[in-house]
């Protein structure tokens, strides 16, 4: 039996959202150059919104991963 996650909280769930675009962005963008720090940021920030339930450390955690790739050149 399959149990649905209730999101008490709708600001979650617009801000998963977003951060879900924004990874099939950066994604669509490491994969297509053939860069490794967009595509694993883009993956993670597709992912993470799962397993954080907290509306300030998703916020948070986003904005940096988003950040990331502009600080981290390789």
């Amino acid at each position: 039996m399959v149990h649905a996650i209730a999101v008490d909280n709708p600001a979650i769930l617009i801000w998963s959202l977003l951060f879900g675009i924004f990874g099939l962005g950066f994604f669509t963008y490491g994969k297509r150059q053939g860069a490794l720090i967009p595509l694993g940021v883009g993956l993670t920030l597709m992912i993470y919104p799962y397993f954080v339930s907290n509306l300030a450390l998703l916020v948070c955690i986003g904005i940096a991963l988003i950040l990331l790739p502009y600080f981290l050149k390789l």
